[in-house]
C-alpha cells in the first residue's frame, strides 16, 4: 500500500496535530502544501512569511510546496499543486479540518480533481479534547491572529496552554478556534528538530483582526 501523503499545512495547531497523527500511523509526508498570497510575503489565514514557513519546513525535514495565488486563482492553483504532489508519489492529501462540512466538501472536491484521496484525521472529534491532545503531546504554539469580535488583542503572542484555553472559553469563544476566533503558529514539539526562531515586531490591527507581526 502506498502510504505517501501531502499535508495541507497552515503552520497552526490543527494541521500540525493531523500531520503528527498520520506520521505516528506510519504514513510518509512528501510535502507541506501552504497557500501564499500572490505578490505578498504572507500565507493566507495565518499570515506567516515565506522565511518562517521555510524554517518550519527545514525543521520538520519535510519539503514545502507553495500555492501562490490571489482569491480568484485559489481553487485552480490549489488543484495544480495537488497534481504535482501526485506526480511525486502522493496518494493522499491530509487536512486538519474538524467539523465544518463546507470546508470538508471543498477539500474533497479539490482532491477529486487532482486524483487524490482526501483524509481527515481529526474529523468530528471533540474540539476541546483535540486542543488538550495537542498540548499534552508536547507541542508549543503561540496565538498569531485573533478575531477581535471574540477575543482581545491581549491574547496575541500567548503560548496556548490549558490555562489560556480556559480563558478563551470564559470569553464565550470556541476553545479550538475552529470558527476563526484565533489562529496559531506552532514553534516546537515532537516533530521538530529544534524550536522555531522569530522576532516579534508588535501587533497590527486590520479589518477587525489583530495580528502578531513576526519575522
Amino acid at each position: 500500500m502506498n502510504n505517501k501523503f501531502i499535508m495541507s499545512f497552515s503552520g497552526g495547531k490543527d494541521s500540525t496535530l493531523a500531520l503528527y497523527r498520520m506520521i505516528k500511523k506510519g504514513y510518509e509526508p512528501i510535502a507541506l502544501l501552504t497557500t501564499i498570497k500572490k505578490d505578498a510575503d504572507k500565507s493566507w489565514t495565518h499570515g506567516l512569511t515565506n522565511r518562517l514557513l521555510q524554517q518550519v519546513s527545514e525543521n520538520l525535514n519535510i519539503p514545502l510546496l507553495k500555492v501562490e495565488c490571489d482569491v480568484c486563482e485559489y481553487e485552480k492553483e490549489f488543484e495544480n499543486v495537488l497534481k504535482i504532489a501526485k506526480e511525486n508519489g502522493a496518494k493522499i492529501c491530509v487536512f486538519g479540518d474538524i467539523d465544518i462540512q463546507q470546508h470538508k466538501e471543498w477539500d474533497i472536491a479539490r482532491c477529486e480533481k487532482a486524483g487524490l484521496k482526501a483524509e481527515f484525521p481529526l474529523w468530528q472529534e471533540d474540539r476541546e479534547s483535540l486542543v488538550y491532545e495537542f498540548i499534552d503531546s508536547g507541542f508549543t504554539t503561540i496565538i498569531k491572529t485573533v478575531n477581535l469580535k471574540y477575543l482581545s488583542k491581549d491574547f496575541l503572542g500567548k503560548k496556548l496552554t490549558k490555562d489560556i484555553v480556559e480563558k478563551i472559553k470564559e470569553t464565550g469563544a470556541d476553545p479550538c478556534g475552529e470558527n476563526g476566533e484565533y489562529h496559531t503558529f506552532v514553534i516546537d514539539g515532537p516533530l521538530f528538530k529544534s524550536d522555531i526562531k522569530f522576532e516579534n515586531k508588535g501587533i497590527v490591527i486590520e479589518n477587525n483582526y489583530g495580528h502578531l507581526d513576526i519575522i
